[in-house]
């Protein structure tokens, strides 16, 4: 299996110092999972009031991918929960997708699961004072003290290194209505049979996230199948989709209140979309269904 390597570099003032945007953009065009390494200080980041300058190295997966425009990449957490290091969790039962961009701009959802009263106001809210912690630059905050505050950020970390695994192999691809555009159905099909993963890009996922009276940005959206379901007689395939999170498309990727949520997917090779999506705000589902545009990849 191929091994990771670096696409990209940037220095703690997001300068790109090796690889390129371009390299990354690329990778994740043809599937290439990612990770991002960061460093900090643990008395800058972690605990301001400690005394402990100890460097702290992370490496992050970000198994949602999304490419934008064609030329911009980002990546979202759909796993994380809060962790307080270096003992455990944080206080509150969470989920944290932390979004991060190819230059560096970053952004975090953060929908509560504990079901405590919501006492805050949807929308926008003041930027939070952050003077004790000059290396993080807070851009826009949202829906403060709701079910699912967000906001948009950098911090000024020692320096940014884009991962990337590049080995999955498109076979499969088809327009919204199931028309083939590329591949193989077969070649798809008997790669699930023999154990292979799969991976999806979906065209347009976000679209009905962006307001009325605005164009949508032309994107992908990458995603982990689970569990793949293929019907040997009409020829079609379908799966479980690991969780996304979707956010408005826009340069750069990031959050803004209304226009984000989370849930899980069931694709199918005629461009048939189900969603089960959550309202992070109120934690109700809802199921809807959508027709894409679709590039299937299986590890290779």
């Amino acid at each position: 299996m191929p091994s990771w390597s670096q696409a990209l570099k940037l220095n703690e003032n997001r300068e790109v110092v090796a690889g390129s945007a371009n390299a990354l953009c690329d990778a994740i065009r043809r599937g290439a999972d990612l990770r991002i390494g960061t460093a900090f200080r643990h008395n800058e980041h972690i605990d301001v009031t400690s005394t402990n300058n100890e460097l702290i190295r992370e490496v992050m997966d970000f198994r949602v991918t999304y490419l934008l425009q064609d030329r911009w990449a980002a990546g979202i957490q759909n796993l994380r929960m809060p962790i307080e290091l270096p003992d455990g969790f944080g206080p509150r039962a969470s989920m944290s997708f932390f979004l991060y961009n190819q230059e560096g701009h970053q952004g975090v959802g953060r929908p509560f699961l504990d079901g405590e009263p919501a006492k805050g106001t949807i929308g926008p809210a003041p930027l939070n004072d952050h003077t004790d912690m000059p290396k993080y630059h807070e851009l826009a905050n949202w829906d403060a003290d709701t079910n699912a505050p967000s906001s948009n950020f950098i911090y000024d970390f020692e320096y940014f290194e884009y991962h990337v695994r590049d080995c999955w192999r498109e076979v499969f691809a088809h327009d919204a209505d199931g028309q083939v555009i590329f591949g193989d159905l077969d070649m798809l099909a008997e790669a699930v049979r023999q154990g292979s993963e799969v991976k999806i890009a979906v065209r347009g996922l976000c679209d009905d996230l962006t307001p009325a009276g605005d164009t949508a940005m032309e994107h992908e959206v990458f995603l982990h199948l689970g569990a793949c379901y293929y019907y040997t007689e009409t020829r079609q395939m379908m799966a479980s989709a690991n969780p996304v999170v979707r956010t408005r498309a826009a340069i750069p990727l990031g959050y803004a209140s209304g226009e984000w949520d989370y849930g899980w997917l069931m694709p199918r090779t005629d461009g048939h979309v189900a969603r089960w999506l959550c309202d992070p705000q109120t934690l109700q589902f809802q199921k809807s269904t959508t027709h894409h545009a679709i590039r299937w990849f299986i590890n290779s």
